[in-house]
């Protein structure tokens, strides 16, 4: 730390103390008394606030940008710098510093986590190779990455992302790459941008001590004098169809899946074949090509290790599966970087469950396989894995001696298959990783819950992104309760809640509480309030911790008698108001009456009165939405008035948040604008489709003119036409009032209209016009090409009804990017 505090600027006097661990998150603490944690500010909250506690669990060592009143704090190490970003950034630009192996910076619009996963993948046999986690490629990301540097790597791989000048120069001074690769210069991620030169100036920074700037010839056109202002020792390399090029394209022929690439350089041809046909893989596989043939790759070795380059999957899916246990895929790579990812997820996901996971040999990578595997024991050890399962010889040798966690060894994924045992696997959460040939698809499919081919696809990273929309507009003090009643609009309560505790919400709110009781279940430690609480739930609230909603005398006095009667002091209540909803709630006639009760006992403790808005998103009953406000505004103060201490107010749902700013109050409820969708119609905030409905063709039907299609013959067939039936009806969720021409859903890239009757487990589209459509093809029902909004306007109905009303039949895959 006393190195660290002279690197940083500060003239703290600290404890030497030796840091292997850069913190950001109080909600990833895994070796608490070797990590430095940086108080970043972010949009809405300060990273000062979570000083007590990281304190609690364990961490000593703290940059701050505020003075900290250290003697609350006995043993710790605080170094008080001006800008603790700033800060981050110069202790990672020390750190890379102190590495002179060669460095490959990558940066553009599209395509740099793809380059830069393809290149690991060409490259590891020759490097020992460290590399940006996921697309950790921001002012954050890349101290983070560049920080994972040691004396055993011997080639570094980084991408840099940016989004408004300036933010480059301060990436080149971390990533120092003596290798410049730019994939290319689009209109992706153009904001912050006047045009196409202004990014390419901002972006061509990173190179500026670069000896090889490597890219497409289309991108240096215009852009020559800006490089050459760099500095006349860096030296381009571009690709493309001209001779003028270094990297000349002769051929490219196209097939189904695959193509073929032909490349000169230096006078030799190189001959590639890629398992893709896209356009965007193969501009990335030619420039992958070019910096191997670069860096001195034979072209015959490239060509086979191009031939096995794969798709890089960046998602972490979550599926149910047998015996009650959670399954997280990640069946297609195994090397150190994702693993630390996948077992930040696993222990998003694990919420107190048992924790398993399941690996193969990891195969990419050129460190010694007992420091290898020592390294992932010690990953597995620091996420407090109960079993890991081993499969493959390598593992097998070097796991073989471990006494904190249950182990078992396979040398094969069949020997695996042979011995298993569907009883050996029950309530808990499962991650599967493994390299691509073991082929753990297949141990996938065998603890994977069996379901139909329809699923809802919800997007972990949607919520979490769509969270921080409504917080930018929220003031800092203002807290969140996100409701997840109606198994969270039908999204999954329990997988929901998790990624609302993990990024800090406030409150949870549900409708009965079962649905908190599940939640309690699942591990979720949230404040929760029940919102529709009877008395043979109470004994079942006390039990699990949760907060009934209040609406009537007559439900305060059977609570009150039950406290009573299990002694009970001062438990948490919420008091409904109602101000025109006519629903539930007390009427503001007995607020006089309601403080003289809550005064007269020990019993309860308000945590928070609230009230529900009738038409927070139509502006023609504005003027009575904030009658409401007035009206809950008197009665809640008379009510604190009355009571002597304060409470949490709320009155603002989604569509309040953004329409009425000035309604914040100290709490809203979030709803539906969660999973994306904006009651609010206002646009104001960038919010993502967190819900993806989609199914598959069963069967393909060649009709003739004059035939009917479904129940009642109201289908009938205007002319020869191809019908395909979809696995989905209204059991699952799929309104029958969407049927004979009403509802349409979304097939390559078209719509297609239903025709005939819903029937209960399927209906049926006229695909006629679509070419190319085949049995087993994916259908969306709803989601980013089909927005669920339009829908519910086909079925006469809200999106709340759409969503909610999805069967528990169909299966939720849960996935984060």
């Amino acid at each position: 730390m006393t190195h660290i505090a002279g690197i940083v600027d500060s003239s703290a006097v600290v404890a030497d103390t030796a840091i292997e661990y850069l913190l950001l998150d109080s909600r990833k603490v895994y070796s608490p008394a070797s990590s430095l944690f940086f108080a970043i500010k972010g949009i809405r909250r300060d990273g000062d606030q979570f000083i007590p506690e990281l304190y609690k669990k364990g961490v000593r060592n703290f940059v701050v940008s505020h003075k900290v009143e250290t003697t609350l704090y006995p043993g710790a190490n605080f170094l008080e710098v001006n800008d603790t970003l700033a800060a981050l950034q110069q202790l990672a630009a020390y750190h890379r510093s102190q590495f002179k192996i060669p460095v490959i910076g990558i940066t553009g619009s599209n395509g740099k986590t793809m380059v830069k996963e393809w290149l690991y993948q060409l490259l590891h046999e020759n490097y020992n190779i460290v590399r940006s986690p996921k697309s950790y490629n921001s002012q954050i990301g890349v101290p983070l990455s560049v920080w994972q540097m040691n004396d055993q790597h011997t080639l570094g791989i980084f991408e840099a992302g940016i989004s408004e000048q300036g933010e480059m120069l301060k990436l080149e001074k971390i990533i120092r790459p003596t290798i410049g690769v730019l994939t290319n210069i689009g209109e992706a991620h153009s904001e912050g941008f006047i045009d196409l030169e202004h990014k390419f100036r901002e972006k061509i920074a990173l190179f500026r001590n670069c000896k090889i700037i490597l890219g497409r010839e289309i991108d240096f056109e215009t852009g020559r004098e800006v490089v050459e202002m760099l500095g006349e020792d860096i030296k381009v390399l571009t690709w493309g169809y001209n001779e003028s090029n270094d990297f000349v394209i002769k051929d490219i022929v196209k097939t189904n899946s695959e193509t073929a690439i032909s490349i000169e350089f230096n006078s030799e041809v190189c001959k590639i074949e890629i398992p893709f046909a896209d356009d965007a893989s193969i501009e990335n596989a030619i420039t992958c090509c070019c910096v191997l043939l670069h860096l001195g790759i034979r072209p015959e070795i490239i060509a086979r290790r191009m031939n096995n380059i794969h798709p890089v999957n960046m998602r972490l899916e979550l599926k149910k599966g047998i015996n009650h246990c959670s399954i997280i895929n990640d069946s297609y790579s195994a090397d150190l970087s994702s693993l630390e990812i996948a077992l930040n997820f696993l222990d998003q996901q694990s919420a107190g469950a048992k924790k398993t996971v399941i690996l193969s040999d990891f195969l990419q990578s050129a460190l010694p396989d007992a420091e290898l595997y020592s390294q992932i024991l010690d990953s597995l050890k620091k996420h407090q894995v109960t079993r890991v399962i081993g499969i493959g010889e390598k593992i097998s040798t070097n796991l073989q001696q471990v006494n904190e966690m249950q182990t078992e060894l396979f040398t094969s994924t069949d020997s695996f298959i042979e011995q298993y045992r569907s009883s050996q696997f029950k309530e808990e959460t499962i991650l599967i990783k493994g390299a691509r040939v073991f082929v753990f698809e297949k141990i996938v499919q065998l603890l994977e819950q069996k379901v139909h081919q329809t699923v809802l696809e919800i997007n972990l990273n949607a919520i979490a992104h769509n969270l921080k929309e409504y917080q930018k507009i929220l003031k800092p003090t203002t807290k969140v309760m996100a409701m997840v009643k109606a198994f969270a609009y039908g999204s999954g309560a329990s997988e929901i809640a998790g990624i609302l505790q993990f990024h800090k919400v406030d409150y949870l709110g549900v409708a009965y509480a079962d649905e908190g009781i599940e939640l309690r279940k699942a591990g979720i430690a949230l404040p929760i309030m029940v919102m529709n609480p009877d008395e043979n739930a109470f004994e079942s609230i006390v039990e699990n911790d949760l907060e009934p909603e209040i609406y009537s005398f007559d439900l305060l006095n059977s609570f009150e008698k039950y406290l009573q009667q299990e002694g009970l002091q001062q438990f948490p209540i919420h008091i409904e108001i109602d101000t025109g909803m006519n629903r539930l709630g007390f009427g503001i006639d007995d607020i006089e009456k309601l403080s003289s009760v809550l005064q007269s006992n020990s019993f309860f403790k308000v945590q928070s009165a609230f009230t529900h808005l009738v038409a927070s998103e139509e502006a023609a009953q504005d003027d009575f939405t904030i009658h409401q406000f007035n009206v809950f505004d008197r009665a809640s103060r008379e009510l604190e008035e009355k009571l002597g201490y304060d409470f949490i107010k709320h009155i603002s749902n989604s569509a309040a948040a953004i329409r009425y700013p000035q309604l914040q109050m100290d709490m809203i409820r979030l709803g539906i604008g969660l999973y994306g969708v904006d009651s609010s119609g206002s646009d104001r905030l960038n919010l993502q489709t967190v819900a993806t409905l989609k199914s598959t063709i069963a069967q393909l039907r060649h009709l003739q003119k004059g035939e009917s299609v479904s129940y009642n013959r109201k289908g009938i067939i205007e002319k020869d036409s191809v019908i395909a039936t979809i696995r989905i009806g209204y059991a699952d969720g799929f309104p029958r009032r969407l049927g004979n021409g009403v509802g349409k859903v979304w097939l390559k890239g078209k719509q297609a209209s239903v025709i005939g009757t819903v029937c209960m487990d399927m209906f049926m589209i006229d695909v006629t016009d679509i070419p190319g459509v085949k049995e087993g093809d994916v259908v969306i029902i709803f989601g980013n090409e089909l927005p669920v909004e339009e829908l519910a306007k086909w079925a006469g109905t809200i999106p709340y009804e759409i969503m909610t009303g999805i069967s528990q039949r169909v299966n939720r895959v849960y996935f984060e990017e």
